[in-house]
């Protein structure tokens, strides 16, 4: 029942805890939600879905480790810190870093196919792009990107896939403002310990 959003709808409402942490477990499941979504989009966004997927598995393994130490996903990030293992490019501080930056471009494109009812997929891709990825990507990485998104479906297509039987555009934009609270509050986080400006390596 519902769009494909719908899922990640409801799993929103787990992911704090009642004193206002964000939980690891509810995070990465909202995250892991909303790929079946970015399945949608073929081609044009497997790079995005490979990395989104790889990111969330990094940071579960780790929540698994330890589920009551790792149940605030900041206290990963903290401990990196504090060991001075957090730029290192497989280290959790980095996966939660790239998978809010690519959560902010998907919720930065899922309010393009609100907003611009005129534009493609493609140009909606490119936009979202532009406004949160591209900064931290080096030239290889955006030009792969630039060529990827030409693939991207046909929007009234995809539209009627995700929806399913529900409201597409209210879920659309039910996501995107519940969600993005989260992601800013990753991005205040991780600058608090100088950590939100790492580029790709």
């Amino acid at each position: 029942e519902g769009t494909a959003f719908t899922p990640a709808i409801e799993g929103m409402k787990y992911v704090k805890s009642e004193d206002g942490v964000i939980l690891a477990k509810p995070f990465l499941d909202v995250c892991k939600l909303i790929l079946p979504v970015i399945e949608k989009f073929g081609s044009a966004l497997a790079i995005v879905k490979s990395d989104i997927g790889g990111n969330i598995t990094r940071l579960e393994n780790k929540y698994s480790s330890d589920p009551t130490k790792y149940n605030n996903i900041y206290t990963m990030v903290q401990e990196e810190v504090d060991a001075k293992t957090a730029t290192v490019s497989s280290s959790c501080t980095n996966g939660l870093l790239w998978l809010t930056r690519a959560m902010d471009f998907l919720v930065e494109l899922f309010r393009n196919l609100v907003l611009h009812d005129d534009w493609t997929l493609s140009q909606s891709c490119s936009d979202s792009y532009g406004k949160t990825l591209k900064q931290w990507h080096g030239w290889i990485a955006s030009s792969s990107f630039s060529v990827a998104v030409k693939f991207a479906p046909d929007k009234k297509k995809f539209l009627q896939v995700v929806g399913g039987s529900g409201d597409v555009y209210s879920d659309i934009e039910k996501f995107c403002s519940t969600f993005s609270p989260f992601l800013e509050e990753n991005h205040k986080f991780l600058g608090s310990v100088g950590m939100d400006s790492l580029k790709a390596s």
